[in-house]
C-alpha cells in the first residue's frame, strides 16, 4: 500500500471534472464508481465524494475481485475500509477468470468486469480512465490495424448494448501526472497491482517502454494522440450515420437483406455489415474476417446456408437471402424435462424457459395434461402433429419448412409431448385434440430465451 507526503493542494481536477458532471449528470442521478483500489480510482472517489453535495447525485462503488493476484483479498479489504471511512456504499463481486482464454487474460478480466457493470442498476457506471490510457488505446488499435471506430479509443460517455447504465469516464482529458499530483496533495493511499509493471502485457509494454520513448522526443505526444482519437471518433460517428441511412433499405426485423447489401458500393457494404454487427453489442471482428464474411454474403448461391463464426459464440448466418446474427447452440444432448405441475420449465442447453400460464378457454386442456405423462424437449426427428380434430397428422418437418423458420431455430425448438404424442411446437402448432374448450381451464405455453446469470455481490 503506497502513501505520499503532503503537498500544496490543486483544484485542477475538480475544475476539469465539473463540466463533465454538468454535461451528463442530473440531480439525483445514481452514480456507481468501479473502484479497483489503485491510485486513479481512489482519486476519482475522493473528488466525487467532495462534490457530491454540490451536484446532488447518489453515489456508490463496486469492486470486482478477479482473484488473479495473491493480494486480491487485501485489495478488496482496502476498498471496503476506504468506502467505510468515506461513508460510501460498496459492493464486492467475486469472479472467475479463464487464464487460458484465447483472447488473453487481460481481455478475459475485462469481459468479467463488463458483465458486472452491465448488471448494475444506475444512471452511470464510472471508471477512472485518463488521457494516458487513451493514448495507449490509440497505439494498441493502430498496431492492430483498426479503422476509425477502433482508433476513436474510449468515449467520455458510452451506452453499451445490454447495459442498464451508461459508462462515464470523467477523467479522460486528464494526464496521469495531474492525477499523481492530486493524490500527493491530498495524502491519499492506494494499492499497487504488481501486474502493472509486467511488460509481458502489451499495454504495459506501451506504457513503460514505447510511450516514454515517444514523449522524450515529442513531449506533447500523449495529448496529441488523445486529440487524434477524438478526430477519429468524429469520423466514426459519420460512418455510423451513413450506415443508418443504408440500413433503412437493407435492415429489417434485426436481419440484413443481402440483395440490397450487394447494391451498395463495396466500402459502404462493409461499413454497413460492421455497423450491423456492432448494433448487437458484439466486439468488432478483424478486417480479414469482415471482408471474408462480406464476400460470402454477397457471392454465395441463392440456396446457400452460410455459417460464419463471429465471436463470443455468435454466428453470422444466411437464409433465404437474409443474414442473421445468432447464438451458436448445440441441442443434440438436451434431455427432455418432465412436467409435474410447476409454472416454468427450463431447457438449459437449448436456451429456453417455457412458462405454463393458466388461462380459461385457451391453450391446452389442463385436465388432459394432468392425466398424462408430460415432457418438454427438442426435436429428435420424425415428429407428427394433428392440427384438425379427427384429421390427418402433419409432419413437423413440413410445418417448419412452411413457416420459413430458419434452420438453426428448428433443432432447438421447444416441443411438448403428452404420453409420447406431440401436442405443442413453439409458435408453430397445437394438437387440436388437446385444445381447451370454451369454458375449460387451459394452459398457454410461452417460451423465452434464457438469460445469463451474474454473480451476486459478497
Amino acid at each position: 500500500m503506497a502513501t505520499t507526503r503532503k503537498l500544496p493542494s490543486s483544484k485542477r481536477l475538480e475544475e476539469t471534472l465539473a463540466p463533465v458532471l454538468e454535461r451528463h449528470v442530473a440531480p439525483h442521478n445514481h452514480l456507481v464508481l468501479g473502484l479497483s483500489g489503485g491510485m486513479d480510482s481512489v482519486v476519482l472517489l475522493h473528488i466525487l465524494r467532495a462534490c457530491q453535495a454540490q451536484y446532488a447525485f447518489q453515489f456508490a462503488c463496486v469492486h470486482v475481485h478477479h482473484g488473479l493476484s495473491p493480494h486480491a483479498d487485501k485489495w478488496a479489504g482496502f476498498c471496503e475500509q476506504l468506502c467505510r471511512t468515506a461513508n460510501v456504499p460498496l459492493s464486492v463481486y467475486r469472479v472467475t477468470i479463464n487464464r487460458d482464454d484465447p483472447a488473453g487474460i487481460e481481455a478475459a478480466a475485462r469481459a468479467q468486469r463488463h458483465r458486472i457493470f452491465a448488471s448494475i442498476e444506475a444512471d452511470f457506471v464510472l471508471t477512472a480512465h485518463h488521457q494516458n490510457d487513451q493514448a495507449e488505446t490509440l497505439l494498441l488499435q493502430l498496431l492492430r490495424g483498426a479503422g476509425p471506430k477502433g482508433l476513436a479509443g474510449m468515449a467520455e460517455v458510452q451506452q453499451h448494448a445490454g447495459w442498464q447504465a451508461k459508462l462515464l469516464r470523467p477523467l479522460l482529458a486528464i494526464p496521469r501526472t495531474e492525477i499523481e499530483q492530486y493524490a500527493q496533495a491530498h495524502t491519499l493511499a492506494w494499492v499497487e497491482d504488481e501486474s502493472n509493471t509486467n511488460t509481458a502485457y502489451t499495454r504495459n509494454y506501451l506504457r513503460h517502454t514505447m510511450l516514454p520513448m515517444l514523449t522524450s522526443r515529442f513531449p506533447a505526444a500523449q495529448s496529441i494522440l488523445a486529440r487524434s482519437a477524438a478526430l477519429q471518433a468524429d469520423a466514426a460517428t459519420l460512418l455510423d450515420d451513413l450506415a443508418q441511412i443504408d440500413a433503412t433499405l437493407c435492415v429489417a426485423g434485426g436481419r440484413l437483406d443481402c440483395a440490397n447489401l450487394a447494391k451498395l458500393p463495396l466500402a459502404r457494404a462493409a461499413n454497413l455489415l460492421r455497423w450491423f454487427i456492432g448494433q448487437q453489442g458484439l466486439c468488432m471482428i478483424s478486417q480479414r474476417r469482415l471482408d471474408e464474411s462480406l464476400r460470402q454474403l454477397l457471392h454465395a448461391g441463392a440456396d446457400a446456408r452460410l455459417s460464419i463464426a463471429i465471436n463470443s459464440g455468435i454466428e453470422l448466418r444466411r437464409y433465404r437471402g437474409w443474414a442473421y446474427l445468432v447464438v451458436a447452440r448445440t441441442c443434440a444432448n438436451q434431455p427432455a424435462v418432465q412436467w409435474q405441475g410447476e409454472p416454468k420449465l427450463r431447457l438449459q442447453q437449448a436456451g429456453w424457459d417455457v412458462t405454463l400460464e393458466p388461462r380459461r378457454g385457451v391453450g391446452l386442456s389442463l385436465a388432459r395434461l394432468k392425466a398424462a405423462h408430460v415432457q418438454l424437449g427438442v426435436r429428435q426427428g420424425g415428429e407428427r402433429i394433428r392440427l384438425v380434430k379427427n384429421g390427418a397428422h402433419r409432419s413437423l418437418k413440413n410445418l417448419l419448412q412452411e413457416s420459413a423458420l430458419p434452420p438453426w431455430k428448428r433443432a432447438c425448438l421447444p416441443l411438448l409431448w403428452c404420453d409420447g404424442e406431440l401436442v405443442w411446437a413453439n409458435e408453430i402448432a397445437f394438437a387440436a385434440d388437446y385444445l381447451a374448450s370454451a369454458d375449460e381451464p387451459g394452459i398457454v405455453l410461452v417460451a423465452s430465451a434464457t438469460e445469463v446469470s451474474l454473480p451476486s455481490p459478497s
